[in-house]
């Protein structure tokens, strides 16, 4: 990890359509090769602001920098580049579940080449060589061909990481990926994420909802609620009482209020 920031979040808010304000003058700094790791209750914006991130969401005001570059303001070619680097594992894995292992991690490497060219699956030969190298980074390069539905959860989430790995991305954003995931499978997952974090120094910022494995495998741990970033601490600062924090329900919170 380096003390320069590669994700740098300004006041950032998002307010819905509806009116749902999901967001709330976020500031938040990671820095090159930080693992983040978000918790928070569910509702708690750790999903909008980890879509933020890399664009699925716009923000209502504020700004994001990745790498001393708007994200917020980048367009056309601009902004397929500044996403090329920027990789998204998502709970429900996001896989082609009828097509192969291959056809899948291959889809990882669709920002570097046209529409047609990826549509109809004419890939360059270095580049079934890195779906292969990438399958193996998560001990699965004896499923390349093997059809996505035919796997575990586990092994989806892994291909997936395989995929995301593909795009050579300098930020791996991962939305709560072990939550369909049993306790030990979902520490495989966590180990390949670790992995890439320390191996080959992507920077990761991860939502999760697991206390465990937010200390064991998080550098940093911040917390959100209602759209408010409450809480940040290096992770071997953290506590229980934190998490009791963090954690704390809005019921609560009008409860203590009214006394």
């Amino acid at each position: 990890m380096t003390d320069t920031n590669l994700i740098e979040i300004k006041n950032v808010n998002k307010i819905y359509d509806n009116g749902v304000v999901g967001l709330k003058d976020i500031n938040l700094n990671v820095k090159k090769g930080e693992f983040l790791v978000i918790v928070g209750l569910s509702g708690a914006g750790k999903s909008t602001l980890l879509r933020s991130i890399n664009r699925l969401h716009d923000v209502t005001s504020g700004d994001i920098l990745i790498d001393g570059q708007s994200i917020q303001h980048a367009s056309g070619k601009a902004l397929r580049m500044m996403r090329r680097n920027v990789a998204m594992i998502f709970q429900n894995f996001n896989l082609v579940k009828r097509a192969s292992v291959r056809r899948n991690v291959l889809s990882g490497r669709v920002g570097y080449y046209g529409f047609l060219r990826s549509s109809f699956g004419f890939w360059k030969k270095e580049d079934v060589q890195h779906a292969v190298t990438a399958l193996k980074r998560v001990n699965l390069a004896e499923k390349f061909y093997d059809r996505a539905d035919a796997l575990s959860g586990g092994q989806q989430q892994r291909v997936a990481i395989a995929r995301a790995l593909m795009q050579e991305p300098k930020i791996m954003l991962a939305d709560e990926p072990t939550a369909s995931l049993d306790p030990a499978t979902s520490n495989l997952v966590m180990d390949d994420l670790k992995a890439l974090n320390q191996d080959l120094g992507i920077t990761v910022v991860a939502n999760l909802h697991n206390e465990e494995l937010a200390l064991k495998y998080g550098s940093r741990i911040v917390g959100l609620r209602d759209g408010e970033l409450i809480f940040d601490k290096e992770a071997d600062q953290v506590s229980e009482s934190d998490f009791q924090q963090i954690y704390q329900s809005v019921q609560d919170k009008h409860e203590a209020g009214s006394k």
